[in-house]
């Protein structure tokens, strides 16, 4: 489903702030692969998601996802099959419009547009039934502006909007990093039904250690832009926060770890 081949990317090139975010990175995921991304600050973990997604352009090195090269596709031309659910709730849904008309900006997205009737009837039943899957209430709230909804609600509408058209690859960038522990559960357990559900493929950065050692069939463990560590199958439902320090040698204050 994804390939990544000799993926480099610097930035600031000979300068005093040069910066090696990607150096030569290979990564494979094959359908239905939920892939954990980990790592330091400045690791290359966001770099790494940014490249796939066609928001930062590879200095070099090559981008295949579902047996299309998209090296050198933009970002609106790969979200006919690459959603993504961004750390700030803010980002990602439009605030001043309401749930329904971002739920149906998510429906069309990636799409060509034609002069068509909006938010009819039958798209609103199926709108609130989505909704009502999230237990949040919102399906009473479809015609709320989104900017006046909770962090969490919000998360959760974008995580909806994201796997609405069921992409090829779900990338979720620390995606439960801004919100309270309660709620953060919460939003995560909604996006592990919503990935088992329609069977995605997904690549998840997050500092949360506990849900790195958690979620996913897959991990893989960043430092300084390289992959240092990759790991699946029975030796990732082994994993402990404590035998990934070890195994990385690293001192725990270069990873911020989390209850």
């Amino acid at each position: 489903m994804l390939s990544v081949r000799g993926a480099c990317k610097t930035f600031h090139s000979g300068t005093p702030d040069e910066r090696r975010a990607l150096v030569e990175v290979d990564l494979t995921l094959a359908e239905g692969d939920f892939c954990i991304v980990i790592g330091s600050n400045g690791a290359g973990k966001s770099t790494l998601l940014n490249a796939v997604a066609g928001k930062q352009k590879l200095d070099s090195g090559k981008i295949v996802i579902d047996g299309k090269d998209v090296t050198a596709l933009p970002v609106h031309q790969r979200a006919r099959f690459i959603a993504r659910v961004f750390q700030d709730p803010m980002v990602g849904t439009a605030p001043t419009m309401t749930v329904a008309e971002n739920l149906l900006l998510a429906e069309l997205r990636g799409k060509r547009t034609r002069l068509i009737p909006g938010l009819t009837a039958e798209r609103r039943r199926a709108y609130c039934e989505r909704l009502a899957s999230l237990a949040l209430d919102l399906e009473e709230r479809l015609d709320a502006p989104v900017g006046l909804l909770s962090g969490g609600q919000r998360q959760s509408l974008a995580l909806l909007m994201a796997v609405s058209t069921r992409p090829r690859l779900l990338l979720l960038d620390e995606h439960i990093a801004a919100l309270d522990p309660r709620t953060a559960d919460a939003v995560m357990h909604t996006t592990v039904e919503a990935i088992a559900r329609h069977r995605l493929t997904v690549m998840m950065v997050t500092h949360n250690m506990t849900h790195a050692v958690a979620y996913g069939d897959r991990l893989v463990m960043m430092d300084q832009g390289k992959i240092h560590l990759e790991i699946g199958g029975a030796e990732k439902r082994r994993a402990t926060v404590e035998s990934l320090i070890d195994r990385f040698h690293v001192k725990t204050d270069r990873i911020v770890l989390q209850a």
